[in-house]
């Protein structure tokens, strides 16, 4: 059982940056891909970034790709998600989730889910 908690989130202008973090529960941490999905209203779920257990492999939507940087420290439980020049469509719902697979973009791939952080951008 993992239990995840995301924070960082707010209200930022775009070309901003902001940081989330999700700090998970569990000694399995370190075995599970994490990954970043998010969520506009009226849309659907939908992939941001992965990060295999180990951080060695990492992958990104086109639309975050060179702006997102994810990374993990499994010492600390945490992994993180760094988002620079923020875009107003960058706006939505970030939920971090943990999958027991090597790696996957698929929302149903991922067992554990946090409740969200908001992430809004103005213009």
């Amino acid at each position: 059982q993992v239990q995840l908690v995301e924070s960082g989130g707010g209200l930022v202008q775009a070309g901003g940056s902001l940081r989330l973090s999700c700090a998970a529960s569990g000694r399995t941490f370190s075995r599970y891909t994490m990954g970043w999905f998010r969520q506009a209203p009226g849309k659907e779920r939908e992939f941001v970034a992965y990060i295999s257990w180990s951080g060695g492999s990492t992958y990104y939507a086109d639309s975050v790709k060179g702006r997102f940087t994810i990374s993990r420290d499994n010492a600390k439980n945490t992994v993180y998600l760094q988002m620079n020049s923020l875009k107003l469509e960058d706006t939505a719902v970030y939920y971090c989730a943990a999958a027991p697979v090597l790696a996957s973009e698929e929302v149903h791939e991922y067992d554990y889910w946090g409740q969200g952080t908001q992430v809004t951008v103005s213009s």
